[in-house]
């Protein structure tokens, strides 16, 4: 097996930190004032900065650096982010990121230009006139006047180096909020046989004279507070020395070095001898930065031990294998169930039992919560927003949500269409919704919830709905209905999932060319899955994907027609009844009365053209895709079935009443029915038989 490439890791991991970052700074817009958030980001940058600049990306680290130096006055509080502000941010996310992915398509010019932009929104003459006030602000206050400065006293962990931060780094930014005097401890410095490189062994005992605020020493340790112990107490009011190099003391001659001998050890061992004591006096004013280390550990303990990063190409090739193990126990079943020796029997029920529970883990492991995929869509709306200058309100529900790995990866485009669209088509622009009695700004709302074995997706919107005039005029336009044919509205509204059909008046860069919502309807069969459209005038219009939670393995019934044998998805299973005589004599009727609801049916032996006689007690399985119920008649109900999904080839892409097929236990294959078609389908001969009674 081999390891993977680190810049791959790399990559990965700043994938990460690109959606902390750009969720941070989405949300920052709207929370301008929310001091977490800056941290956040800033916790993301400096990762992204360290983490380049060790795998040898320079112009990351660089560019990533100035980032940050420009963003610096919105972490200190000197100005507040404005929308424009967390435009330029979110560009310069977006240069970082291709300098990561694809280094090739940058151009320096593009990255300079964004600087530029950034330090002209926070280098403006109001914030600057506001910083000046609030620095001739601290000596009126009395109390600042009596802080004398801080003694610290710093001990990092040692595995610090690795992760790429420098403790003189943050020495460095210590020492520029005032005069410091820094010595290092040296106690803990092993011989050199017993040294490792990478790790530190140094701490530093630091005297700040300056009178500054505690939460200015937080922000320079703020990234790797979680990496040191920070002891602090306050100074008294002494004399200053003069500035001295943070660095003179490693650079001195030997001579003076021995002279601070004793200084060093008086420093040391005070401290540590005594530090139960200074917390003790201290205790009323100043509260310990850092959290137990124990706890700390553990918690780091913790989280290692519940997440591990595995290739997305390992579990789909554990899926198939264990789709293969099931393909193989249910030929085991089948042959014990034909022999007569109770312990091959008792050992085919264990391994079934085995491989139905290892086929759950492995699907639960491929298991992702939707959330993730929701949150790409921020940015998306953001930006169409300022585009369109429509402002639109983005809600999302049921984040929790999980769904198999590859649905959300399939999933990612339709919802992206159906966004624009509903921006676009649906939202009204702001002076029309004003008119129309509306809030100014639009809603978007993003949902998904379980419903029995199906995951249904929502989109809904509160524009003006769809206008069913439009697309009807729309569609004799392109002759695909003849003028003056009597069409309900839902049948008008399928025609917007028609390829090359658009109701848009212009081709703009958002839509117009008709190649949007049939790539979502193509997609979502794809999926096994169904699309219901509904809508308002005036109020808006609910688009809902209803999908399977995987497209690996399912729970399916296994049914005979004929010499044939099928899987129909268990979810889609309501009920099974036996047809009875008198159903069997009104063959032109195809209605079955269930508790008294009228249901149609479809024989399946007429539609797939099966040859012999039919049983004499057939079966009745009533299917349901949303509010619709049907019924499909076949000879025989074998029963459950666990079933490993196969794709049809090419060849078979016209075959639209089957979704895919399955291997069974004796080696054949069968096929498995989609349930979206089949009621389309009995949906149609309904309405062909209302419009023959009718005539």
């Amino acid at each position: 097996m081999s390891a993977m490439d680190p810049t791959e890791v790399f990559r990965q991991e700043a994938s990460e930190l690109f959606e902390v970052l750009e969720g941070a700074l989405l949300d920052l817009g709207q929370r301008p004032d929310d001091r977490e958030l800056v941290d956040s980001a800033f916790r993301a940058l400096h990762t992204i900065k360290g983490s380049g600049a060790m795998f040898g990306f320079d112009k990351v680290a660089s560019f990533t650096h100035e980032f940050e130096t420009a963003f610096d006055r919105v972490r200190k509080g000197e100005i507040k982010p404005t929308q424009e502000l967390i435009s330029v941010a979110l560009a310069a996310k977006d240069y970082i990121r291709a300098l990561i992915e694809d280094p090739q398509s940058t151009d320096d010019i593009i990255g300079e230009a964004i600087l530029d932009d950034l330090k002209r929104f926070v280098s403006s003459d109001q914030p600057a006139a506001r910083v000046a006030e609030i620095a001739e602000a601290p000596p009126l206050a009395p109390v600042e006047s009596k802080q004398a400065g801080w003694h610290l006293y710093l001990e990092f962990e040692s595995h610090i180096l690795r992760n790429g931060s420098n403790p003189l780094d943050l020495l460095e930014d210590l020492c520029k909020l005032g005069p410091c005097f820094v010595v290092p401890v040296t106690d803990g410095i092993p011989f050199l046989d017993e040294m490792e490189p990478e790790d530190c062994y140094l701490k530093w005992d630091v005297k700040l004279h300056a009178a500054c605020e505690k939460d200015a020493i937080d922000d320079v340790f703020m990234f790797v507070s979680d990496e040191m112990k920070l002891t602090l107490s306050p100074l008294e009011h002494v004399e200053a020395p003069a500035p001295m190099p943070l660095f003179q003391l490693l650079d001195e001659e030997p001579a003076p070095m021995v002279e601070m001998a004793a200084p060093v050890v008086e420093v040391v061992t005070a401290p540590v001898a005594a530090q139960p004591v200074a917390k003790a006096d201290s205790k009323p004013e100043v509260k310990v930065d850092a959290k137990p280390e124990s706890k700390a550990e553990a918690k780091r303990d913790d989280r290692g031990i519940a997440t591990v990063r595995v290739q997305a190409e390992r579990l789909d090739e554990l899926m198939d294998r264990v789709g293969e193990l099931v393909i193989a126990q249910a030929r085991l079943t089948q042959l014990a169930a034909s022999g007569s020796d109770l312990s091959i029997k008792m050992i085919a029920e264990e391994i079934e039992r085995l491989a139905s529970s290892l086929r759950d883990t492995t699907m639960g492991a491929r298991m992702v919560p939707i959330g993730s995929l929701f949150g790409r869509f921020r940015r998306l709306i953001h930006d169409l927003s300022r585009d369109l200058s429509k402002p639109v309100e983005f809600v999302t529900t049921g984040e929790d949500t999980e769904l198999d790995k590859t649905m959300i990866e399939c999933l990612a485009d339709p919802l992206v269409h159906l966004i624009r669209n509903a921006i676009d088509h649906g939202i009204e622009d702001t002076a029309t919704r004003s008119a129309n009695g509306k809030t100014e700004q639009g809603r978007i709302e993003l949902a998904a919830v379980h419903s029995g074995a199906q995951v249904l997706v929502t989109v809904k919107d509160n524009g003006g709905g769809l206008n069913t005039a439009r697309i009807r005029a729309k569609a004799e336009e392109q002759g695909l209905i003849a003028a003056g044919a009597v069409l309900s509205d839902h049948e008008i509204h399928q025609f917007l999932f028609h390829p090359g059909f658009s109701t848009a008046q212009t081709i703009s860069a958002l839509s117009g060319r008709g190649v949007g919502m049939d790539v979502v309807k193509r997609t979502i069969e794809n999926m096994r899955g169904s699309i219901d459209l509904s809508t308002r005038p005036g109020q808006g219009t609910t688009v809902t994907l209803r999908l399977p939670l995987t497209l690996a393995i399912i729970e399916g019934l296994l049914i005979r027609v004929g010499e044939g044998r099928y899987i129909i998805p268990l979810s889609a299973v309501e009920e099974c009844i036996e047809l009875t005589a008198e159903d069997e004599r009104s063959r032109g009727r195809n209605f079955l009365n269930v508790r008294g609801n009228l249901v149609p049916f479809l024989r399946l032996r007429e539609i797939m053209s099966s040859s012999g006689t039919p049983d004499r007690h057939q079966k009745t399985i009533i299917i349901s895709t949303g509010e619709t119920h049907v019924g499909l008649v076949a000879d025989q109900i074998i029963g459950n079935h666990q079933t490993v999904i196969k794709s049809l080839s090419k060849l078979h892409s016209d075959v639209t009443i089957f979704s895919g097929a399955t291997i069974l236990g004796d080696g054949t294959a069968a096929l498995i029915l989609d349930v979206a078609q089949l009621v389309a389908l009995a949906q149609s001969k309904v309405e062909k038989q209302h419009i023959s009674e009718a005539a």
